[in-house]
């Protein structure tokens, strides 16, 4: 078992508290109020990939944007941890609402599953940057902007909706063989803690593209 991978499985059991963490309503009722800059235009840019056969690892660089044409979203991304008590920690209740990524598992673009984590509603702020995370199809297309310049790109190979009681732990966290890249949000029917069910995007790398010399 790889080093990641025994952490991974030592934070397991605490899956299902980060996913009712982040799914919660933290005592605010929803509003409608405008975007807070965290979409762009859906026309903008292609939003299909295709995921390459033998697609090459990236270098380690932490991930600092993430784009997905097909829902508007442009995020900034930030990074998470763990808590003192020992769950995981999600993205912070606020206007400007951004994706985090958990920073205990791979960069986007290494071997094994990144994670990144959204919120689909942030209290009396409105929607989330991953309200419309459901909506995602195969082949849909995903960027990772990283510290070092470089665009990982990767294809939706599946979305799955599941009840947050049952985390599929094995199948988000579990060592895979290629680089690929998951992305985690609240779905399902409001209940009084948050939401029913868990939306999980599950994608593989499908290109790069470099930063030109000098740029960074």
């Amino acid at each position: 078992m790889t080093p990641f991978s025994r952490r991974a499985f030592a934070t397991a059991a605490l899956a299902s508290l980060l996913t009712a963490t982040a799914c919660a309503d933290h005592g605010e009722k929803r509003t409608t109020t405008p975007d807070s800059g965290t979409t762009a235009p859906r026309q903008q840019a292609p939003s299909r990939a295709t995921p390459a056969k033998g697609a090459r690892p990236l270098a380690r660089s932490v991930p600092v944007r993430l784009l997905i044409p097909a829902i508007g979203v442009d995020t900034p991304v930030i990074r998470l941890g763990l808590a003192p008590d020992g769950t995981v920690r999600v993205p912070p209740v606020t206007a400007d609402d951004r994706a985090g990524w958990y920073r205990h598992s791979p960069t986007p673009g290494r071997t094994g599953p990144s994670v990144i984590l959204g919120h689909v509603t942030v209290g009396r702020y409105g929607d989330g940057v991953f309200r419309h995370l459901a909506e995602l199809h195969r082949g849909d297309r995903i960027v990772a902007r990283l510290e070092n310049g470089t665009a990982a790109e990767f294809a939706v190979t599946a979305v799955r909706t599941v009840p947050r009681t049952r985390f599929p732990v094995d199948d988000v966290y579990g060592n895979v063989d290629r680089p690929e890249l998951r992305l985690i949000t609240c779905g399902g029917a409001r209940t009084g803690d948050g939401y029913a069910d868990n939306v999980i995007v599950f994608a593989a790398l499908s290109g790069a593209e470099s930063p030109t010399p000098g740029e960074r």
